[in-house]
């Protein structure tokens, strides 16, 4: 994405997440769309003059329809550097208002796909989520592309953790002592992953950081699973799935039926698998000062971990605590010459 004109850069926290992509813009705008693509043309015709719902991009030869579209899997190996990644990271931008702008990003990884075990980087991974991101995507209408001319990439809840200690205020900004300088856990639940990392003394601590690989998107084939036998169905379209975890209803031809029980088991079931996980990194907590829940998942699993641990906290506007970190990390940790 280099043929954008615009001179000065915006900077831009990207949390390109499996299930959903969150823009944080230093106007302290949020945005969020599903990360919902497919290969090939959308096939649709917009009469009337509707709102246009599918948009088109191509890249690298491929053609992607992002939107309301039955998106293809997200929860494959190469999905943060892949095609489908980058047309719904362009289609984010451009609802970001940054068509025809020169953005300067971060973005991240899960905590085991970015650090080895031992807590080397993977740098050849890194590497290709870094790239990939700056090649050509090229909206299919008249708008110009946004283009990445700078990305770094940082683990994923360390960018929660860095929303957490760097505090932006009216006359400045504060590297929040009290906070850095105590242990602190950070669990993000995100869509494939759940993250876990301890930071203490301004260091990771990599034998209670890591990943699971569980998330939201587990609930998601729990229920589509649990509709597809309950109701003698072979294919269900990802939107409509989406829509009855929302709504706790499924509507199949032309009649609303009720499938709150069954997001609540499926829900139960990740939860119980999280909270093994939670214990096996954490133990009690006893030796941390606050233990920080952050991503999509915290909003959706609130009642279900309330109460893991008597020092636990909700970081503000969950979903958005990774961009926000990583809009932080862009703007006051890069070095200048980094994003020069």
């Amino acid at each position: 994405m280099t043929d954008a004109p615009s001179i000065n850069p915006v900077p831009v926290g990207l949390d390109d997440g499996y299930a959903f992509t969150k823009i944080a813009l230093p106007d302290g705008r949020l945005i969020a769309i599903p990360s919902r693509a497919r290969v090939g043309q959308s096939d649709v015709t917009w009469i009337n003059g509707a709102e246009q719902r599918i948009f088109e991009y191509e890249t690298e030869g491929t053609v992607y329809s992002v939107g309301a579209v039955d998106g293809a899997p997200t929860h494959f190996e190469g999905y943060p550097w892949s095609g489908l990644n980058r047309a719904v990271v362009q289609h984010a931008l451009q609802q970001a208002g940054l068509t025809g702008q020169t953005v300067h990003a971060v973005s991240g990884l899960p905590v085991s796909t970015f650090y080895r075990k031992s807590g080397q980087h993977r740098q050849e991974t890194i590497a290709k989520k870094r790239d990939s991101l700056k090649l050509a995507v090229r909206p299919l209408s008249d708008g110009l592309p946004a283009g990445i001319a700078f990305h770094e990439v940082i683990p994923e809840a360390l960018a929660a953790w860095y929303d957490y200690v760097i505090v932006e205020q009216d006359d400045g900004v504060t590297l929040d002592a009290d906070r850095v300088s105590v242990p602190v856990a950070i669990i993000d639940i995100g869509g494939r992953t759940t993250d876990y990392v301890v930071v203490k003394d301004q260091g990771i601590l990599h034998t209670s950081s890591g990943s699971l690989q569980c998330g939201m998107l587990n609930v998601k084939q729990c229920v589509t699973d649990g509709i597809q036998e309950r109701f003698d169905l072979e294919t269900l379209s990802e939107q409509l799935v989406s829509q009855a975890i929302e709504n706790k209803v499924v509507r199949l031809q032309g009649k609303d039926h009720d499938v709150a029980a069954l997001i609540e088991s499926a829900k139960r079931e990740v939860v119980e698998r999280l909270h093994a996980e939670t214990r096996r990194q954490l133990g009690l907590g006893v030796e941390l000062d606050r233990v920080l829940f952050v991503g999509g998942g915290t909003i959706a699993l609130a009642e279900n971990i309330a109460n893991w641990f008597p020092h636990q906290a909700v970081a503000e506007h969950p979903a958005f605590a990774n961009a926000r970190g990583m809009l932080k990390y862009l703007r006051y940790v890069c070095e200048a010459s980094d994003a020069a």
